[in-house]
This record gives structure tokens, sequence and C-alpha cells, in this order.
């Protein structure tokens, strides 16, 4: 006796969505009966052989071959093994187009496949979900399905109509010793589908639902084994080069707190002005920030005209506004330190006196030489292995192009994998390098001993002392503070005694021996002149190509 059965547990809506029916000029005629006998092994494979009768062309189904399960997942159905016709995939679901073409008259197709991913795991049992039958382009009178297996079934239901239609099927029961569940339905529209859910006991099969990773922008980010291991060795990697950088920049500050006191005194010897461990103005600045800059180049100047190689004139203001001249001396060129005999050959190439305000051309283009053997200098003097720029620009191009790299793989393994954490790993690492290379260039501890030295005696010339030094030697002595009062940014304090100096006793009131001013200008203006001519030559320094980016 026939029995019609209701599922006994929650219905599970079916999957997917359909991809929509065929245009009429497409497919014509109907199907008859459809007649769809499945197997269920013990792997958990649907084995099928479906019989269809049809009138017309030979028709096609699409079969839904992927559910949405939430944002992430999706689960998969695996049809296979087809005979009888074809099966193209069109996303998330499959066309079984039966073999034949148009024709009139009544003909029958045998069609044969397997499916997996049907079975699900419960905790009472295992249950069977599929729509089995349906999603023909054409209508369809009678549909039959059935479905045996070899463990009793516990529970069963149907749904005919839409993807996730919950009106039940015509009719639906099990045969006598309920191993076998049998499902029909009256009149299916064009892509209307009978879904059939059948719960067994627990172990009936091994079969398990197929799940995929949906890819999306959150998953392309996910945090994985792969993933999670690059950005704990890219962490790994960072507290290394933070505790490198620890280590060293800590090596200058322990040589520095021990050693700085050694400079902190008035810059005398026997043979007179003599400042730590005879370092120049310009070798000064490159060694306190690792940069040649403006700054050092424009004390370099005033270190020239006070040791007796450069005579600083300033002009009129009435006629020349805000002009200096610089006039070469007749003094032999042979003490100069390189970058210093480039810088002076750079002012007067060609000429004895040239002002302040036509600087270019020849000077600017030879700027970049002088930078060069300013780096080549400090290297020279063993405070650095290798030059500071180099160091720098090697890091940051490698962290550039390591940061590029990373933005281009993040894209791809965005697009095309779960793995992109991996390249904004990178793209953090070369951003790291190109942020660290900035402080990549390492002292010598002679470079460091030398810092401290040199940091001492900023402290002493911050302070304002004034050594006890012969009446007659004040002058010379104070200029030569000068340059690196410039470096030091204490210029205005140092130019002010060095006026207040040359206005006593040691001098004439008018002008220095390296420096003079227009008609009726006398030394209480030097403080001001000095301070003045300090950003006019910085500023026409910055004003060439070589220098812009430092002023």
């Amino acid at each position: 006796m026939r029995v019609r059965t209701r599922l006994l547990t929650a219905p599970l809506v079916a999957a997917g969505l359909f991809v929509g029916a065929a245009s009429a000029s497409a497919a014509s005629g109907q199907v008859v009966k459809d007649t769809v006998a499945i197997t269920v092994a013990p792997d958990g494979t649907l084995q099928v052989k479906e019989t269809v009768v049809y009138d017309g062309d030979a028709p096609a189904r699409t079969l839904i071959r992927r559910k949405h399960l939430d944002d992430r997942q999706d689960r998969r159905f695996d049809v296979g093994d087809v005979r009888g016709g074809t099966l193209k995939n069109q996303g998330d679901h499959a066309v079984l187009q039966v073999a034949g073409g148009g024709g009139t008259g009544r003909r029958t197709a045998q069609l044969s496949y397997t499916v997996k991913g049907t079975l699900t795991a419960l905790r009472t049992g295992e249950q069977l979900t599929w729509t089995a039958a349906g999603g023909w382009h054409v209508p369809v009178t009678q549909t039959r399905v059935t479905i045996e297996s070899s463990a009793v079934v516990q529970n069963l239901n149907c749904f005919a109509g839409e993807p996730e239609s919950t009106v039940g099927c015509t009719q639906f029961f099990t045969n006598h010793t309920h191993t076998l569940a049998d499902f029909r339905q009256q009149d299916l529209q064009p892509g209307d589908y009978v879904t059939v859910m059948i719960g067994y006991p627990p172990g009936t099969t091994s079969g398990k639902p197929i799940i995929d990773e949906r890819h999306t922008v959150a998953t392309a980010f996910t945090v994985n084994g792969v993933t999670g291991g690059t950005l704990l060795g890219l962490l790994v990697l960072l507290l290394s080069g933070v505790a490198l950088l620890y280590v060293t920049r800590g090596r200058d500050g322990r040589i520095v707190n021990k050693k700085a006191a050694e400079g902190d005194q008035a810059p005398l010897d026997s043979t007179g002005f003599a400042p730590p461990d005879g370092v120049r103005p310009g070798q000064i600045g490159t060694l306190i920030d690792e940069q040649a800059d403006v700054v050092d180049v424009t004390a370099t100047i005033i270190d020239l005209a006070v040791r007796g190689y450069v005579l600083i004139e300033e002009l009129p203001r009435e006629t020349h506004g805000l002009d200096w001249q610089l006039r070469r001396m007749d003094r032999p060129a042979d003490d100069l330190l390189p970058y210093e005999r480039i810088l002076y050959d750079a002012l007067f190439t060609g000429r004895d006196v040239v002002r302040l305000s036509e600087l270019g051309g020849t000077f600017a283009d030879q700027l970049a030489a002088v930078r060069k053997a300013l780096y080549v200098d400090v290297v020279r003097q063993g405070w650095f292995a290798r030059r500071p720029d180099s160091e720098r620009t090697r890091w940051t191009t490698i962290g550039m192009v390591l940061a590029g790299l990373g933005v281009v793989g993040t894209i791809l393994l965005a697009v095309y994998t779960n793995l992109a954490l991996i390249g904004l790993a990178v793209i953090i690492a070369g951003a790291a390098l190109a942020v660290g290379g900035q402080y990549m260039p390492a002292k010598t501890s002679r470079g460091a001993t030398v810092l401290a030295h040199t940091l001492g005696f900023r402290a002493h010339l911050f302070r304002g002392e004034l050594p006890d030094t012969p009446a007659g030697h004040r002058v010379a002595l104070f200029s030569h503070y000068l340059p690196y009062a410039v470096v030091f940014d204490v210029v205005q304090r140092w130019a002010q005694t060095v006026a207040d100096v040359g206005a006593g006793n040691d001098g004439p009131s008018d002008n220095l021996y390296w420096y003079e001013g227009p008609a009726e200008w006398d030394l209480s203006n030097f403080a001001e002149s000095m301070r003045t001519f300090t950003l006019a030559t910085s500023g026409a320094i910055s004003a060439s190509r070589q220098f812009r980016s430092l002023s």
C-alpha cells in the first residue's frame, strides 16, 4: 500500500539559483516523462540512470552544482561520468544536454552520471539533499525519482517548483522494506525542480559535503597557516632590525655619554685654535646628521674666510640690495681638504671675485661633487664604514622596490588566492626598509668617539664661555668659532661676541680681517650681518638643484 510520508525533521531548503530557461527559439517541444533512478553507493556517491521521453528537439536541463552557504563558503555538488549527453559547467550551474538533434515524433534518451557531495552528517544520522530532477528548459508532464540504498529510510520529504520552494511534491513514499524512496511530480514548468531529502541512520555512507572557500575580498585576506606564518616571520625580522639598530645606536649613545666631556672645553692648544680631533665645520655637520647639506657648505665658506682663503665683502644696500661679494685671497690652497678644494674652485673658477647673488652655472654644477667629496671624506676619516648616502639610498631603494612588488603581489593574490596577506606583509616589510634605510648608516667606534667630542664642543659653544686668551688673539680665535656656531645654530651669539671683541682694543672697530662692511658700517652691525649672510648663502645654495631638497 502506498503511504505518503512527510519529513519529521525540519526541512532543508534546496541550494542555488536557476540560470534561466532557454528561449523558445533555442528549444521546443516537451518532456513527456522523466524517470530518474538513483542508487546510493557506500562512499556517498549517487549513481544516476535517467530515462527521458520527449517530443521535439533534444532537451537540456540545468543542474545546480554550487550552493552559497554564507559569505565565505559554498557547497559544491560534483556531477561526472556523463553518458548519453554532454555536461557544460556554467558558474554555479551545469547544463546537461541530451544527445541528439531536432526532429519530430516521440523519442527516448538514456542518461547516466554520478553525483558527489549530496550527503551531510547530522547529530542523529545522515541526510541526502539533492535537486534530483527538473531544471528542464521545456515543460515536463510526469517526473519520477527513485532513490535506493542499503539502509532504512528514517524520514523523507520532497519539494517542487523554484530551487528554494517549500511546496510539497505530488507524492512521495517508501517501499515495504523502507530502503527505496519514491517521489513523483506532475506538470513541472521550465526551470522548476524536484528537490528530495532523505534521512538515513548514522554510518550509512562515508559521504561528506564538499565545501569550497569562496574567493572574495574578505577571504583574500584570511589569516591561515601560510599567511600567519608569513606575518610571524615578518614580525621576527622587524624586531631583529629594531634590535640591530638599538645595538648600533645604543653603542653610539654609550660612547657619547662616556667621552662627550673630553670635548667640552676651550678648543686651544700650544698652536692656537684646535677643535676636537681636528674636525672642520663641514665634517661636523655630515658626522652629526649623516647628511651633507646646505648648512655644511655655508659653514665651510665662512671657515675658508676665517682661515684667510676668502674675503667676504658686504655690498652697500642702497645700490646692490642685500648682497655680498666673495673675493679670492692670495694664499696657497695646499692644506685644503678635497671637499674644501672642490668648493673653493667652484666659487672662483675663471674669476677672482663673485657676488653671492650670481652663484650658479659652474658653482651649481660642482655642488654635487662637493657633497660626494664630503661623504668620501667621512669614510676616509674612518668615521663610517661606507658612505652614508649610498647606504641610505641602497636600503631605501630596496624597500621601495619591495613595497612596489608587494602592491602588485597583493593585487594578484587577492584576485586569484586567499593569500593576499602575504602581499601586505611584503608591503609592510618594504615600507619598513624604506623608512629604516634612513637610519642604516652606522658610525664606527672611531666615528662615535669623534661625535662625542664634537657634541662636547657644542655644549661649550652653547654655554658661551670665553677662554682666557691674549688680547691680540681674541678676534682670530673667536672668528674660528663662528663656522662651528653656524653648524650648531648659535651663530647670532658668537657673531655678537666677535663684534664685541673686535670693537675693543684688540682690533679696528669698522672691519674684521676676513669680513668687510660698506661705508658707515661698523662691528656693531656684524651680528645681524652675519645672520643675514648665512641665510642668504644657504638660500643661494638651496636654489641649485643639487641641494634644493635639503633646504
